[in-house]
């Protein structure tokens, strides 16, 4: 089977990739715009006649689209959350017709929650944001494809080599200066007095669904591999909503952080004001891929920490 993955040097395209070269019997083909790439190619920017080409040459059994701006202005936003996914499927239908793609969404399509209550796919997406409603772009034209296509709709991903971009990563960077302080002679380890170490973070009241990188890697080699038809819209999350403050308190106990944390006003982003709740129903990949999260949240962090010396620089295309 030929794999081909677009996005491999994000965050969670690089942890799709392992999961996938793991694999017997398969061929795995990186695509992107790396002189190194297998298959030379630019979401953002390729026409489909372009892109076409590069696919007709690879010949693909599947293609796995990992690729998305997690943040930029509008324009990046949207050249490559929506008009991305949009180019690939006109290219796939003229190259490679046949293919499964596995197109990674996100939960942000959703918008804000119900407190308590499990959003399933078939909810009327409301983002509230920029980067939400290009994710959701993307993800109505890989519906409307004609393909054979899924979206995964991946929660907040939390795991080795979350970049900096994201609360989880942004987190690992503050604590590992605070440890390389300590080892200079700093605060890092005590939890009183005037030289006390501080973290400053935003408001952390918000409820997030976290799901392991490497759950959402083994969700898209089954979404890959699982043969016939699958629905067009799979959750992909860790199915419970947990308070933000528990993964920020949980990283910094792995890190042996007893300073303080405090909750800044202003300091937080807009986002985690509109959106208090987020969890998903992931019953329907339970279905469709035999998928559950294997992963619990204290295996994330451990994860994540022990891989702060080697975390990816954060890319224009990353992961969602």
């Amino acid at each position: 089977m030929r794999i081909l993955v677009l996005g491999a040097g994000g965050y969670l395209g690089g942890h799709v990739t392992e999961r996938l070269r793991a694999l017997p019997d398969t061929h795995l083909l990186v695509g992107g715009r790396s002189p190194a790439a297998d298959v030379t190619v630019d979401l953002a920017s390729d026409s489909p006649y372009q892109l076409a080409r590069a696919l007709a040459k690879a010949a693909p059994d599947a293609v796995v689209n990992c690729a998305g701006a997690v943040g930029g202005d509008a324009v990046t936003l949207t050249e490559v959350n929506a008009r991305g996914p949009a180019v690939l499927c006109a290219a796939l239908r003229e190259a490679a017709p046949s293919a499964r793609l596995v197109h990674l969404g996100s939960a942000a399509e959703y918008g804000p929650g119900t407190i308590g209550r499990r959003v399933t796919e078939s909810e009327t997406p409301g983002p509230a944001g920029l980067y939400g409603a290009t994710k959701l772009a993307g993800t109505l034209a890989v519906s409307a494809s004609g393909l054979d296509a899924v979206v995964l709709r991946v929660g907040n991903p939390v795991g080795a080599g979350a970049p900096p971009t994201a609360l989880p990563g942004r987190v690992t960077a503050l604590l590992a200066e605070a440890e390389a302080e300590e080892a200079g002679g700093g605060a890092y380890a005590s939890g009183d007095g005037p030289g006390a170490a501080e973290l400053r973070l935003g408001d952390l009241s918000a409820y997030r669904d976290f799901v392991d990188a490497r759950d959402v890697a083994r969700a898209v080699e089954l979404a890959a591999v699982t043969p016939g038809p699958l629905p067009p819209v799979l959750n992909i999350g860790g199915g419970e909503a947990l308070p933000v403050r528990e993964l920020v308190r949980g990283l910094a106990d792995v890190a042996g952080f007893r300073g303080r944390i405090v909750e800044a006003d202003g300091a937080g982003s807009a986002r985690s004001a509109q959106v208090s709740w987020q969890c998903s129903d992931i019953t329907a990949a339970r279905l469709a891929l035999g998928w559950q999260p294997a992963h619990s949240l204290d295996a994330s962090l451990d994860a994540l920490w022990s891989s702060r010396t080697h975390t990816r620089a954060p890319d224009r295309v990353a992961a969602p």
